[in-house]
C-alpha cells in the first residue's frame, strides 16, 4: 500500500470514527472503535476494522448492524472527505484486541504458576 493509500486509510478511520460518535442515532453505533482501514488500489473498496466493549452482541451481529449502517456511513464519508469516488465499505471485527488480551492473560497465569 502506497503512502497515498495509507492517508487516505488513516484519514478513513478518523472520519468514521467522528461520524459514529458524532451523527449516529443509534447508541450500539456510538459504542463502536474504528480501529484501522485498508483502501483497495483503485479505490473502490475498504475494509474498515472496528471493535466494541458490548459484549451482549456477538461478533457476527455486530458485523452485520455495521453493514446496515454502512450506506449512512458512506454518505457521510462523501460529504466529509475530498475524494472522487467513496470506496464501498466492509466492516469487519477487528479480533487482535481480544487475542492480544488472551495472550497477556496466559503470561500472567504462567508466572502466578512459577511463584
Amino acid at each position: 500500500m502506497g503512502i497515498k493509500h495509507k492517508r487516505i486509510a488513516s484519514e478513513m478511520t478518523r472520519v468514521i470514527s467522528e461520524i459514529l460518535l458524532e451523527e449516529a442515532r443509534d447508541h450500539l453505533l456510538k459504542e463502536i472503535t474504528i480501529t484501522g482501514a485498508e483502501v483497495a488500489n483503485d479505490l473502490s473498496f475498504a475494509k474498515v476494522y472496528f471493535t466494541s466493549l458490548i459484549t451482549s452482541k456477538t461478533h457476527q451481529g455486530l458485523e452485520r448492524e455495521m453493514e446496515e449502517a454502512s450506506p449512512f456511513i458512506r454518505k457521510e464519508l462523501a460529504e466529509k472527505m475530498d475524494l472522487r469516488n467513496t470506496p464501498k465499505l466492509k466492516f469487519v471485527y477487528d479480533e487482535s484486541i481480544e487475542y492480544a488480551s488472551n495472550i497477556e492473560r496466559i503470561i500472567k497465569e504462567i508466572h502466578e504458576g512459577e511463584e
